[in-house]
């Protein structure tokens, strides 16, 4: 089944945010990964550094116990079992030879307390008064270092958030204070309507920047509110001037065809340049409503009952394309009412349906449904339209009237784009036109 959607229909799109939003998330993952990485930079090197001075300890302890070995063999038999404890065994040539100091974490078993403790261990050599080498093997409880190591991963933790937080915080106030004038420029412009006095702006800030966009956006606005008057002037006097020599020359060729001595030829004649005529005031009054369709200047809304609209249109239409011998059925659902300009509600339902009835073979159907928010015109069919065509000025479609202006469907673009309202096409085997109106 084909289906095409016009430029209304809504499209993948990346997610957007606020300048404000994207700044503070970036420099807040930022801050978040710079403060994590000092963090555990500075977590690392503190308990290195209290390693460290488990060390040293213990190389002081081991200078002070062989000191007093030294001084005193007795003590090569004796051991400490307290916390600070040590032990000493004799080691043979070889041993001694290969011997290399090493520090490790181990566990005591403290018989005073019953229980195992966790120490740091040192295992170094030395060689005593009587020319024997013998290892030297201390302990020194480290739960106080324990502790004090968990105090600094807590207290660092805590210091971390709290900084964080407020950096995030005081960032988040900053930029909030220097995007400021850019709010209010954004604030101003989405209030500023062509055709209309432009509000007040306040370029106070001391950004340049902002300064420069402010002056920018000022002096684009003007220049752009004296093209709109220009172009507005434009179009409203060529229209006028186009009115006036078309009603001259149809009111000539009304009174020319009333003529006697005319002939029947003379008669097609007159007749066809009628027809011609009033194609060319069509036209004209076309292209008048489609600019001023895009240039937005309808500017009154209100709240539009569609259900009355569709009745009265087919009930028009069908007088005028009688002789085409068409049946339609309105199947109203629900009451379909929308905030709209009403005079375009009326045109964009007229060209959807005159388009329905202009594309339907002699003795068609055409369905006209009506939901909360939805309108679908059907009508039959025997060739799809083209959906990169059919919404373009002056395109004509395979069969289409040869009194057509080629503007019908690019109006009802024109009026859906102003009130986003959705378009969508399909064709199976009959032509749907689906209206989707906007909540």
């Amino acid at each position: 089944m084909a289906l095409a959607t016009n430029w209304l229909s809504n499209l993948d799109k990346p997610t957007a945010m606020k300048l404000l939003r994207y700044t503070h998330l970036n420099l807040s993952l930022l801050l978040f990964l710079l403060l994590g990485g000092w963090g555990t930079f500075f977590y690392f090197a503190v308990i290195d550094e209290v390693m460290d001075e488990t060390d040293d300890a213990l190389d002081n302890y081991r200078d002070i116990i062989v000191g007093k070995i030294l001084a005193d063999s007795t003590l090569l038999e004796a051991e400490d079992r307290v916390i600070h404890s040590y032990s000493i065994r004799p080691l043979t040539q070889e041993e001694a030879a290969d011997y290399r100091e090493r520090f490790y974490d181990g566990e005591v078993y403290i018989e005073t307390e019953g229980e195992f403790e966790p120490v740091r261990v040192m295992k170094s050599c030395f060689m005593a008064t009587d020319l024997n080498y013998y290892e030297l093997e201390l302990r020194l409880s480290t739960l106080e270092r324990d502790d004090l190591i968990a105090a600094i991963f807590k207290y660092l933790v805590a210091l971390y958030i709290v900084l964080l937080c407020c950096l995030i915080f005081s960032t988040r106030l900053i930029l909030q204070s220097v995007f400021r004038p850019l709010d209010r420029l954004l604030e101003w412009l989405r209030n500023v309507t062509p055709g209309r006095p432009a509000p007040p702006l306040d370029t106070h800030t001391r950004i340049v920047e902002f300064q420069t966009l402010n002056r920018a956006a000022i002096d684009m606005h003007e220049r752009t509110e004296k093209a709109y008057r220009e172009q507005k002037e434009f179009i409203e006097n060529a229209s006028h001037e186009l009115q006036t020599p078309l009603a001259i020359v149809r009111s000539k060729l009304e009174m020319l065809a009333d003529h006697e001595n005319l002939n029947e030829e003379e008669l097609k004649e007159i007749d066809d340049m009628y027809r011609s005529l009033n194609r060319a005031v069509q036209l004209n009054k076309s292209l008048l409503l489609l600019s001023r369709i895009q240039n937005r200047q309808f500017t009154q809304t209100t709240d539009v009952n569609l259900n009355q609209h569709v009745r009265n249109i087919v009930e028009l239409l069908s007088e005028v394309y009688e002789d085409k011998q068409l049946t339609c059925d309105i199947r109203e659902n629900a009451a379909c009412t929308v905030r709209m300009d009403e005079s375009l509600a009326h045109t964009m339902l007229n060209n959807l349906i005159k388009n329905a009835i202009v594309h339907s073979p002699d003795g068609g159907h055409i369905d006209v449904r009506l939901d909360s928010h939805e309108v679908e015109i059907s009508n039959d069919g025997s060739t799809a339209l083209d959906p990169q065509q059919m919404f373009r000025r002056f395109h004509k479609g395979n069969g289409s009237h040869k009194e057509s202006t080629g503007l019908g469907l690019s109006i009802v673009q024109s009026i859906a784009s102003l009130y986003n309202i959705g378009i969508e096409y399909r064709y199976d085997g009959r032509h749907h036109f689906l209206l989707k109106l906007a909540n």
